[in-house]
């Protein structure tokens, strides 16, 4: 995970619960990383890197996904805002240059109760991070113990935001 700063302060941070949940899962917080600093951390021995990343077109993606037979794959994620994001990638020579894996028809999200989004594909990050494993893994992942815990993270949060932005008055349920 390459998780932007502002991502790592929010009550909302999906990367947090992801990071407890995942035996192999690394954050990195950062906006900008010196070319070397990247390259170490996306290109380590021993595994074939995709950056989950949709098909933009600042920043189109491949039409297919091509992993290498039997080479374990990294899935680098990037946390920020969409904006926030395609500014990283944008910026970022190495990220940009990485295969992509993207979601054709991401599952809907349960997230919106406590976050706006534009567009009916866009998802959390631990959602979007869920399905993309299910999607290289296969049927050995099981996304839905994640999935169920989310769930109930967004329901709390979901509970005890204000109503209509008004600081003091709280959701019932």
């Amino acid at each position: 995970m390459l998780q932007h700063p502002q991502e790592q302060r929010q009550p909302k941070n999906s990367v947090a619960m992801l990071r407890l949940s995942l035996a192999r899962c690394e954050v990195v917080v950062g906006e900008r990383f010196a070319p070397e600093e990247l390259a170490a951390l996306l290109h380590r021995p021993g595994r074939d890197t995709r950056l989950l990343y949709p098909d933009v077109p600042a920043a189109p993606a491949p039409s297919r996904l091509e992993v290498a037979g039997g080479v374990p794959v990294r899935l680098v994620v990037i946390d920020a805002t969409w904006r926030k994001s395609l500014r990283m990638l944008l910026e970022h020579p190495a990220l940009a240059a990485l295969q992509r894996l993207s979601l054709d028809a991401p599952a809907p999200t349960c997230y919106r109760a406590i976050r706006a989004a534009r567009r009916a594909d866009q998802v959390s990050t631990l959602e979007a991070t869920v399905q993309a494993l299910a999607m290289l893994e296969g049927p050995s992942f099981d996304a839905a113990p994640l999935l169920e815990a989310f769930g109930c993270f967004v329901s709390g949060l979901a509970a005890r935001q204000p109503l209509g932005g008004v600081p003091g008055r709280l959701r019932s349920g």
